[in-house]
């Protein structure tokens, strides 16, 4: 074992996740035969497969599965081990991994950017947007600093920091202006559109209105909020988006916005880490900067 190397656990943790020979090695900067070959250099170490190789698929062996857990573990300590030592050199530069969930992303993402790069000029910021579930898991996998989500998120190991609250808006056909605000009860009779399963956004508008998720909606999901307005504009139904997207998504859109009477539906957005990352102090600094992003944003 004494000839396993730190390279080797980068390429593995690479095609364990990606489960494809190019693209792990696309994103390891590396040519596939070269990763192959560190691959095939790490089994014969080993003594064991840790994947399993057809011409359609390959998976982790029973082995493998164990062996990444351990490997995500050790990259992750060595991670936070460069991060204990470039924040005691210099304060908060290099590289930031931030997660963010679609239906934030993009209204806020140009913002924020601009005012983190302002504030810290050495930082080397590296977005990811997707869903919370997957963001949640590279969170605790190590591969993620922090990420912008709904809250709560109600998980011990993450440290939450609430960043602002906002309103949901009923999107509807422009025909539909003058008509009133139809209440939670009554959108429930109407053909609400929503965002796929998966959606954090999604199980909150169904929670307004009082909705089970998993019930069947043939016709009905849209994968981004974009087209859930386009699917209004044509007349297929009504829907509910953030505050923060109204002006991006309707302005081309043959829509009415309208907005609720209290209570309202509102989220909650934060930012969230781990509670034992070497970076909570500084992530905590990074938060308030988001805030501020945030709130210019809504003004």
């Amino acid at each position: 074992m004494k000839n396993l190397t730190l390279k080797q656990f980068r390429y593995f943790e690479a095609l364990a996740q990606h489960r494809h020979f190019g693209h792990a090695a696309e994103a390891c900067a590396i040519s596939q035969p070269a990763l192959s070959m560190q691959i095939k250099e790490l089994e014969q170490t080993l003594g064991t497969p840790v994947f399993e190789r057809s011409a359609r698929q390959i998976r982790l062996t029973a082995f493998g599965e164990d062996f990444a857990a351990r490997v995500r573990d050790i990259l992750r300590a060595v991670d936070e081990l460069g991060d204990l030592a470039r924040v005691a050199g210099q304060g908060l530069s290099g590289r930031l991994r931030l997660g963010v969930i679609p239906t934030i992303a993009p209204y806020l993402l140009p913002t924020m950017i601009g005012h983190l790069t302002y504030t810290y000029p050495d930082l080397d910021l590296h977005v990811r947007e997707t869903l919370t579930p997957k963001l949640l898991q590279e969170l605790s996998e190590g591969r993620l600093d922090a990420a912008v989500v709904a809250l709560p998120i109600s998980e011990p190991a993450f440290e939450e920091a609430p960043l602002f609250t906002e309103e949901f808006v009923l999107v509807r056909p422009r025909e539909d202006a003058a008509k009133p605000v139809p209440s939670a009860t009554r959108l429930r009779e109407m053909r609400l559109l929503l965002l796929e399963e998966g959606h954090c956004f999604r199980d909150q508008a169904l929670a307004f209105c009082n909705l089970r998720s998993g019930l069947p909606r043939e016709g009905l999901d849209g994968s981004s909020l974009s087209t859930l307005v386009q699917m209004v504009g044509a007349g297929i139904g009504v829907t509910l988006i953030p505050d923060m997207a109204v002006d991006v998504e309707t302005s081309a859109a043959k829509v009415a916005v309208s907005r609720f009477g209290r209570p309202c539906p509102t989220r909650q957005v934060g930012m969230i880490w781990r509670k034992t990352h070497p970076l909570a102090s500084d992530l905590r600094q990074v938060s308030e900067v988001v805030q501020q992003a945030a709130l210019s944003r809504m003004k």
